[in-house]
């Protein structure tokens, strides 16, 4: 197993200062797996882009660094199975950044933006999948619908870019706290009424009866008023019942007098 023993000291550094911009900035997409015992293994999980077959599905990659980095490029391969053109069914990763093209002044990041851009726009005149090269030239349709079928067996599937644990959490206890507020509203309510709701639902049912029978449930305004209406009746039989104290009272004094 390679280990970073088979790096010279100068590379390890640079690579380790690479290596920590990638996991403070990553590049869009592209999230790069640290081991820091192995410099010489490079994971990273690389997003499909939107639009493509690709999309909704994340793939783990590899980049293996030879002892003579960055004289010599890295060997890339995917280690998620998926429908490419230029990706073998081994893996192995097919592009002219990594082969012809290759420039020690290249860094990893322009590596794993380039092996992504590979998913937006693939080459198949250097197919190393040659049926997913012929399949994309003489049908896309039909290339496409294989590598989202791919994509959806083999690929992760990216995680969420927020909590929807604490939303839904929260977003519970709002409603519960709202509902808490309706009932505590309609019982304050009925307080200040001083009405049951089994009383509140007669009145309604009162009103709807005024209403000129038209079907339609009266509102709480009805059952208000209809209330409201009640009062002066309250205040009548207490007027009635103050009057008959009184009488009550005038003939006790009047029985006091005869004694």
């Amino acid at each position: 197993m390679a280990t970073n023993e088979n790096l010279p000291p100068n590379v390890i550094k640079q690579l380790a200062k690479e290596l920590k911009n990638l996991d403070e900035t990553p590049p869009e997409g592209i999230k790069v797996v640290v081991n820091d015992d192995d410099f010489s293994t490079i994971f990273a999980d690389v997003e499909g882009p939107a639009g493509t077959p690709y999309e909704n599905g994340v793939f783990r990659m590899k980049l293996l660094l030879s002892h003579d980095f960055p004289h010599s490029p890295p060997k890339g391969y995917f280690l998620t199975k998926i429908f490419h053109p230029n990706i073998a069914t081994n893996g192995e990763i097919c592009v002219n950044t990594l082969k012809k093209d290759w420039n020690p002044s290249l860094g990893l990041r322009h590596v794993l933006i380039v092996v992504r851009c590979l998913l937006i726009e693939p080459f198949p005149e250097s197919a190393l999948n040659e049926q997913a090269g012929k399949m994309l030239l003489e049908n896309y349709e039909e290339y496409a619908r294989h590598a989202r079928i791919y994509t959806g067996i083999h690929a992760l599937k990216p995680k969420p870019k927020f909590k929807t644990g604490a939303i839904s959490e929260s977003t519970t206890a709002l409603n519960v706290d709202q509902t808490n507020s309706s009932v505590l509203n309609v019982e304050q309510k009925n307080t200040a009424l001083q009405l049951p709701p089994s009383s509140l639902a007669t009145c309604m049912t009162a009103g709807g009866g005024k209403g000129g029978g038209n079907g339609q449930a009266p509102t709480t305004e009805t059952g208000v008023s209809g209330s409201a209406a009640a009062t002066p009746h309250k205040k009548e039989s207490g007027l009635a019942k103050v009057q008959a104290d009184k009488k009550k009272m005038d003939a006790r004094k009047k029985s006091l007098k005869r004694l």
